[in-house]
């Protein structure tokens, strides 16, 4: 059975609109900064920011996917009338985590820029950690902007996310 006209019109719709690309962005950075991380070793502080990456990366993840196949009315007390409001305060608490995590990026990667001369022979971290400082601010930027464009929408009345 082919798909229903709306459930078609509304994948593409979103999939076209300012905040599903940002949510595919979002989605992009932050498995780029976890894929970066998760790949060589780390310690210390930078499980705050893998944790910080993998959660909004599945929250991000699963609200697009919600938010695509239009079953937004299913998620109980999040969902319908709310899911606007919800994906606001989603953006935000993204934002405002992933603040530290590029504190904790840039302070890990200062700390190995010894390393990035030529002269140098042995496994260097550098150059990983800066990947990921570069993710992390990528990925704070576009939680930021989704944030403000979700709260302008809100603020003018509107209820839907597409």
């Amino acid at each position: 059975m082919p798909p229903q006209p709306e459930v078609n019109k509304h994948f593409w719709d979103f999939l076209k609109s300012f905040l599903g690309i940002i949510r595919i962005l979002q989605i992009l950075f932050g498995a780029g900064l976890w894929v970066t991380i998760a790949a060589n070793k780390y310690e210390g502080a930078i499980h705050f920011v893998l944790f910080v990456a993998v959660l909004f990366w599945l929250l991000t993840l699963t609200a697009f996917f919600i938010t695509l196949l239009d079953k937004q009315d299913l998620v109980p007390v999040l969902g319908g009338d709310r899911w606007l409001l919800s994906n606001l305060v989603h953006d935000i608490a993204a934002a405002v985590l992933y603040l530290p995590a590029i504190g904790v990026m840039i302070y890990k990667t200062s700390r190995y820029e010894y390393c990035n001369l030529e002269q140098y022979k042995h496994h260097c971290l550098y150059k990983v950690y800066l990947a990921a400082a570069v993710f992390a601010c990528l990925g704070a930027v576009v939680y930021l902007v989704s944030s403000v464009y979700v709260g302008c929408r809100k603020c003018r009345g509107e209820q839907t996310v597409v």
